[in-house]
């Protein structure tokens, strides 16, 4: 289980509340706020946000089947005759913080369909899903005028496989006067603990049974033989010489619809697919968990043209990345300028020149030009404009790029921002202005089963006759374990590095990886400082053979410091 520390405006609940009356009000604020929870006020006003909402929000559609609610609901079930009692209200969410499931009732909490933090502001459940621990939310933390008596508490639910972050649960209660922990915490840890292990239980039968339904189909010599389930996939010998990307790709979505509708029979492949498959639903509890697809080739395939790699921006099939990237395709459709916001590393860049197409687009770069005065004046009015690092801009940058859209409204403008630094008034409003067309880019630790796609797709290309580089699956889940503050351009650099200095032969294995990625994550965030510091203690403990001593000596600290320092990072 994970704890948090207690935070100042615990203490101080009556203080923050007029803090936040001054800051809806644009008042200046008294210097004892804390910063996490300004920063999210802040954030919820750049969302657009409105303080005062009262009407629920309405819910993006829901999956037809929620592997999620289907495992969690026999725990739920058990807890919640004992909510009313005590005047708690029970919330499940998916990784989406979409709503799925709600047990429990307090007086004057009304409900929501979704608890992101670009729809309600602040909260328990985004706070949970962002730092993957345990988090709370009290009174006047909350940004929404609805949820100023509401104490609640938030705990990420992990997949069985990479530790990917499912959803959160939540329990809401009236305002707490005895601050944290809440008096709810250990109901939630403990509900999410039981729903991981449920989620555990199910995952493993059900890669049984669709193992041994693949077994089965792959009976008889030179059988080809694919079985998916969404998360697995189990291809023979004689089907992988069949498979092209794209019969792969109807075959993936062949089985994500399985769940809600009969998909017996031939699978519908692209033209020039050069086999037939033929599909049959694996059941396991009367439900469909997976298909096994039977590929005969055609008599006289027509020849296959080698399918490109998507571009690195596009690549990854998770939900958060998915949805962001499709987002942006639709909204980048009209000219009307769109900005795109995330972490450093989050691919913004690479992103907006993938949604600029092969068209060629004129780059400001506003941390070598916060001005915007060499880059504007060649600018070409009409043609497509990409604005890079929008929060390094100085305010005559600020002024021309609003001059810029005052004077050409339908530029085909892309800006990224990277949040987290303070910002001026002029750019804050300028944010605003543009918060109604953004897109966020989720992080990679909250994409890590994307990571698989895009260790090929990073790799350099490798010389003629040269094996791609592979990975060992023990390799593969420290990559997904690791917190990857950098996001993806931390793991570029990592595989390039290894690609280049590799001298071994065969998969990558654990122990090449670098020391921070081979160890694991810290026990609980880091700051930069701190990741700096733990990076800099493990490379001295692996060139000394892990002899504590010399590393403290290396390092110039004692080795009781050096002791104390490890296990902070274990707290």
């Amino acid at each position: 289980m994970t704890t948090t520390d207690p935070s100042p405006a615990t203490t101080a609940l009556p203080s923050l509340s007029a803090a936040r009356e001054r800051f809806l009000s644009g008042r200046p604020l008294p210097p004892d706020v804390p910063e996490e929870v300004l920063a999210a006020w802040r954030r919820a006003r750049f969302f657009g946000v409105p303080h005062d909402l009262a009407e629920p929000v309405a819910c993006p559609p829901l999956p037809g089947e929620s592997v999620l609610l289907d495992a969690t609901r026999p725990v739920l079930d058990r807890i919640a005759p004992a909510l009313g009692v005590d005047g708690s209200l029970l919330v499940l969410t998916d990784e989406r913080l979409r709503v799925l499931w709600t047990a429990g009732r307090v007086p004057g909490l009304g409900g929501c369909a979704v608890l992101s933090e670009q729809e309600v502001g602040n909260n328990s459940a985004a706070l949970a899903l962002r730092v993957r621990s345990r988090a709370e939310v009290h009174g006047p933390e909350h940004f929404l005028d609805r949820w100023q008596d509401v104490s609640a508490v938030s705990v990420p639910v992990l997949g069985p496989e990479g530790g990917q972050v499912l959803g959160t649960l939540t329990v809401a209660s009236r305002l707490s006067a005895a601050g944290r922990p809440h008096p709810q915490a250990a109901l939630a840890e403990a509900t999410a603990a039981a729903v991981e292990t449920e989620l555990r239980a199910r995952t493993g039968r059900g890669e049984r049974v669709l193992l041994d339904a693949y077994v089965r189909a792959a009976q008889g010599q030179n059988r080809a033989v694919v079985a998916l389930d969404g998360r697995n996939r189990l291809v023979g010998d004689a089907a992988q010489r069949l498979l092209t990307p794209e019969v792969l790709a109807v075959l993936e979505r062949t089985a994500a619809g399985a769940r809600d509708t009969d998909v017996t029979g031939f699978a519908e492949l692209p033209e020039g697919a050069g086999c037939t498959a033929h599909v049959t639903p694996v059941r396991l509890d009367g439900r469909t968990i997976g298909i096994v697809a039977a590929l005969d080739p055609l008599d006289d395939p027509a020849p296959q043209a080698p399918a490109s790699p998507p571009p690195v921006a596009l690549t990854g099939s998770s939900v958060p990345w998915r949805h962001a990237v499709g987002r942006a395709v639709e909204l980048a459709r009209s000219q009307k300028p769109l900005l795109l916001t995330g972490e450093r590393g989050t691919g913004k860049s690479a992103l907006a020149r993938e949604l600029f197409g092969p068209d060629p687009v004129q780059a400001a770069d506003a941390a070598r030009d916060p001005g915007l005065g060499q880059a504007l004046s060649v600018w070409q009015p009409g043609g497509p404009l990409l604005l890079r690092h929008a929060e390094r801009l100085a305010q005559p940058g600020v002024a021309a790029l609003n001059s810029l859209l005052d004077q050409h409204p339908d530029t085909r403008l892309v800006v990224t921002y990277t949040p987290g630094a303070p910002v001026g008034p002029c750019l804050e409003r300028l944010l605003d202005k543009l918060s109604a067309r953004s897109v966020t880019l989720p992080p990679l630790r909250e994409r890590t089963e994307d990571i698989r796609e895009l260790l090929p797709a990073l790799a350099p290309r490798t010389a003629p006759g040269q094996p791609p580089l592979t990975w060992t699956l023990d390799a593969l889940r420290a990559l997904q374990l690791y917190p990857w503050p950098g996001n993806v351009t931390e793991l570029a650099h990592v595989v390039r590095a290894l690609t280049e200095r590799r001298r071994a032969t065969g998969p990558v294995r654990r122990a090449e990886l670098p020391d921070a990625v081979r160890e694991g994550p810290a026990a609980r965030p880091l700051s930069p400082m701190e990741h700096a510091e733990r990076a800099a203690i493990l490379e001295a403990l692996r060139r000394h053979g892990g002899n504590k001593a010399r590393a403290a000596a290396a390092l110039g600290i004692g080795r009781a410091t050096l002791y104390r320092k490890l296990r902070e990072y274990r707290r």
